[in-house]
């Protein structure tokens, strides 16, 4: 997976509590086993009408959103059924960094395993990435993972917590298949060695 150092780029504001996975994503999509294709799905039952034209009012189909990276969300994102699909639909739409005060678990062990940061923040600091997030075109965060940083608009910087295993992981890339590939050295030496030891295994 691709590398997460640091990432700037417009937040989008979702102030809505319990977002879940079929929001997200709905059962309809689930049908591919890929995980390319599902961003125009992404939240579809609210960015399109009942006709399947676009809701204007939909905060990424607004034009100064459409690009966004980041999304500030309301609290216990992600919960509801453990799709993976939905991480997989957020980060093909482009979304690379989720922030909110809480998350469903499996939501947030899948972000890692795909790419994407999910960060927990305090209350009163997610009201004020909200706020950055409403400035439209102006509403660019830098989320640095190396120091563990969120930088606002206006120069302010709110630090965040993560797991180091899961931290390293993203810093290099790292999903399960590469983790496994870092030990291919041993992996090599073990094989070696259990079939001259051992040649009927």
């Amino acid at each position: 997976m691709d590398k997460f150092e640091t990432l700037t780029g417009v937040a989008a504001p979702l102030p809505i509590i319990n977002i879940d996975t079929d929001m997200i994503i709905p059962k309809q999509f689930l049908k591919t086993i890929k995980r390319t294709g599902l961003g125009s799905a992404l939240f579809h039952e609210m960015r399109t009408n009942e006709d399947g034209s676009e809701n204007p009012d939909f905060v990424l189909n607004q034009p100064a959103y459409r690009g966004a990276k980041i999304l500030v969300a309301g609290d216990n994102f992600g919960c509801g059924s453990s799709r993976e699909h939905a991480p997989w639909a957020l980060l093909d739409y482009g979304i690379r960094c989720v922030i909110s005060t809480s998350f469903a678990d499996i939501f947030y062990n899948n972000c890692f395993k795909n790419g994407i940061l999910p960060i927990v923040v305090s209350p009163e600091e997610l009201e004020k990435l909200m706020d950055d997030a409403r400035r439209g075109a102006n509403a660019t965060l830098t989320v640095d993972l190396e120091a563990q940083e969120i930088r606002g608009p206006d120069g302010g910087v709110i630090t965040f917590e993560i797991d180091p295993f899961r931290k390293h992981c993203l810093i290099n890339g790292l999903d399960d298949i590469g983790l496994t590939m870092e030990k291919a050295p041993s992996i090599d030496v073990y094989e070696k060695t259990t079939a001259e030891s051992r040649p009927w295994v």
